[in-house]
């Protein structure tokens, strides 16, 4: 993606030296590392105040001509100007001193407005202090960040803030972002508060400083650009905000669907995707750059040019050395979606852009065709999640291997401002709608085992497990939902057939699960069959005038044989069913007898212990089918849940739903999840087929999926 290391003055020279540096129903999670910090992210008191990042710069040692000297950063004022991309009534700041190698000393920091880019000039009515655990110094340990604490400070969307901060002591190898684009002034002494900063110098570089986040609605959300100098704008306007990403912010801002969407430009000049040149590789930094800033839910990856360029600039390389980067750059690609994914954040390949002419790589015939093979990779379906073609967008037509000339810098590798302009307008905002995780997967959600799942914990009732199970669907707006019934279950438990009638006062829906929960893998088609039959006079009798027949295979087992498999298919078909298959399971069944045995002794830790198990089992599963959805099919199906009427799901479902909602799920109903082609033909008694999992048609296509999750071990041995 973007290029070479950029050559504005002070921001000169060459790269640095490389320094090479789930199966359904019964798989869970490791211990309990991180689970209270899960608990926290979807609980009420997290979801008051929610911060997106607005603006940030991505963090490197600057080179010596980009640096400022240690006796100007000493008992110095810095004041630097930044652009944000979306606005809010609060803000929070974010110091830097990632690549120090002692603590660096904050002793004063205001923000205020900017007046004009370009000056050093504030509105004083706007100049508020910054604190940092209620004090006003911060001592930042050698290689971390810092953010202020929030303050109130009325973020205007698109607006220019100034960000001023005293240095008592220069920094033990300064942080920093060379290539600004704007304008930043240094003075001596402690003026953080002054509304101009008569005499101080200037320099187009930022130090110390690396995002600022404001206080947005619930669906606002960040896209993060990754790249080179592309990126990062080089032959841009200084103080014109007018790189690709700045292009892209004014889009969203100005459509209503997408107007809380912010951009984080992640640009360094001179980045490689492999080897550390000017600044780290983007593997190295990805999880600083991108999974650190709040509220990022889409990044768009446009990096591998100066990879490309680099390897042959010298002098040229052999076709199998070519072949041997082409495929780490494409391992490295496959790395970043992965992390990405893991954290919930859609990634979008930009396609590298032609670069033959440019006279700093001198690109042959051969090096442009490792790029467009890497392009093709990038096009391919089933990689990325989507494509933003740059590459199409902005070569010339009657010469692919070259840029537009209408968009060309002059230097043939570069965009100037209408190149850039091109870039921001050819990516489409239909990808970034509200709710930031939008393009989160669609899940119908079910439940099994009705009216009875589970020990009744003492003081509690079925009636009520129904009734909290029902309240939590309707207020989070899930689709009338199939609770699969047992027949046999409310028989020997009379006091809970109530139950059903709540599930119905609801509006949900009762499918068959059979009379007694039998399962057919263990027991003959006929018996199966009779016990499926003895089960319909339950449900029919409350589902009067709606569809009921649908059908969950108790276990999952659809029959030993091959043989049976048909034959019972066959039967479903006859008497009108449709299979309600599975595509996720956290296996939540599992911590209902535990919680049981807690709640009756009255061990409140346990209880703890067991919600955030059950949360963090619940988060990593969908992590998972998400990614064992693309594996399989190189999309993302929609996905059936099974769940199960317990006391501890009952409990928690208000954070459940809360947090996949979070991440971007739409609730759809059982039907329209399974109209999706992954799940049809399964009923067809003429295939035998395995069930529709994910698990088995990867089997099916000797696909490898990722690691599934793994149980805790102490769910058998907690209050015991």
């Amino acid at each position: 993606m973007m290029d070479t290391f950029d050559r504005h003055p002070r921001e000169s020279g060459n790269p640095s030296p490389d320094r090479s540096a789930w199966t359904m129903h019964r798989r869970w999670v490791p211990a309990f590392a991180g689970m209270t910090a899960m608990v926290a992210a979807i609980s009420p008191a997290h979801a008051q105040q929610h911060w997106v990042a607005s603006w940030g710069a991505a963090q490197q040692i600057p080179e010596p001509q980009n640096s400022l000297s240690p006796a100007d950063m000493t008992d110095a004022t810095l004041r630097e100007i930044v652009h944000l991309s979306i606005g809010g009534p609060e803000v929070r700041v974010r110091f830097s001193n990632a690549f120090g190698t002692q603590p660096l000393v904050i002793d004063a920091a205001h923000i205020a407005r900017a007046i004009k880019p370009g000056t050093s000039a504030i509105d004083p009515a706007s100049d508020t202090a910054l604190t940092f655990g209620g004090a006003r110094s911060v001592t930042i340990p050698a290689g971390a960040e810092y953010d202020s604490d929030p303050v109130a400070f009325p973020a205007a969307p698109g607006g220019d803030i100034a960000v001023t901060f005293h240095l008592p002591q220069a920094p033990v190898q300064e942080t920093g972002h060379p290539g600004s684009r704007s304008t930043s002034f240094y003075l001596h002494g402690n003026h953080v508060g002054d509304a101009d900063l008569a005499g101080a110098g200037t320099v187009e570089h930022w130090y110390q400083l690396s995002g600022i986040a404001v206080a947005a609605p619930a669906d606002a959300h960040t896209i993060v650009a990754l790249g080179d100098s592309i990126t990062d704008g080089h032959a841009s306007t200084t103080n014109g905000n007018d790189r690709w990403p700045d292009v892209l912010a004014a889009r969203l801002r100005g459509d209503p669907a997408t107007a809380d969407v912010g951009v984080v430009n992640a640009g360094i000049g001179g980045n490689r995707v492999l080897l550390d040149g000017l600044g780290p590789n983007m593997v190295a930094r990805f999880e600083r750059d991108v999974l650190a800033r709040p509220g990022v839910s889409d990044v768009i990856v446009l990096e591998g040019v100066n990879d490309i360029g680099s390897l042959t600039r010298e002098h040229p390389v052999t076709q199998a050395v070519l072949d041997e980067q082409r495929h780490q750059i494409i391992s490295a690609y496959r790395q970043i979606i992965e992390r990405a994914h893991a954290h919930h954040i859609r990634v979008y390949g930009a396609t590298i852009m032609p670069f033959t002419g440019s006279d700093y790589y001198h690109p042959s015939a051969t090096v442009d065709a490792d790029r467009q093979k890497i392009n093709a990779w990038i096009r391919a379906p089933g990689h990325f999640d989507g494509v933003i073609d740059f590459d199409a967008a902005t070569r010339d037509p009657a010469h692919p291997e070259r840029l537009l000339p209408a968009d060309d810098s002059g230097d043939h590798l570069h965009p100037g401002p209408a190149g850039y302009a091109a870039m921001g307008g050819a990516i489409p905002l239909s990808l970034f709608g509200r709710g930031g995780k939008a393009h989160g997967p669609e899940v119908a959600i079910t439940f099994d085992d009705l009216p009875v799942h589970g020990p009744l914990p003492k003081g509690d009732t079925r009636i009520a497990i129904m009734a909290r199970i029902a309240a939590a669907l309707k207020a989070y707006g899930v689709p009338p939902t199939y609770g699969f019934t047992n027949g046999g279950f409310a028989a020997n438990e009379p006091a809970s057939v109530p139950a059903l009638d709540q599930w119905r006062a609801g509006g949900n829906v009762l499918a068959n699960h059979t009379w007694s929960h039998m399962d057919l893998n263990k027991n003959s088609a006929a018996a199966w069959e009779a016990d499926l039959l003895r089960n319909e006079p339950v449900i029919s009798s409350r589902m009067k005038g709606a569809d009921w027949h649908w059908l969950r295979f108790p276990y999952l087992s659809e029959g030993d044989t091959s043989a049976k498999r048909r034959e019972i298919r066959q039967f479903l078909s006859d008497h009108g069913y449709k299979i309600a298959s599975v595509t996720m399971s956290f296996g939540d069944y599992a911590w209902n007898e535990p919680y049981g045995r807690c709640v009756a002794k009255d061990d409140e830790a346990a209880i703890a212990r067991l919600k955030a198990s059950y949360l963090q089992a619940a988060a990593d599963t969908l992590t998972y089918a998400e990614a064992a959805s693309r594996k399989v099919e190189g999309r993302q199906i929609p996905l059936v849940l099974l769940m199960h009427v317990g006391a501890l799901d009952s409990h928690l479902l208000p954070q459940l739903l809360a947090f996949y909602k979070a991440q971007g799920v739409r609730f759809v109903s059982l039907a329209d999840a399974e109209s999706d082609p992954f799940y049809a033909g399964e009923v067809d008694p003429a295939k035998g087929a395995h069930p529709a999992t994910l698990e088995a048609v990867a089997a099916e296509k000797h696909i490898t999926l990722p690691q599934a999750p793994a149980m805790p071990a102490d769910l058998d041995t907690i209050c015991r």
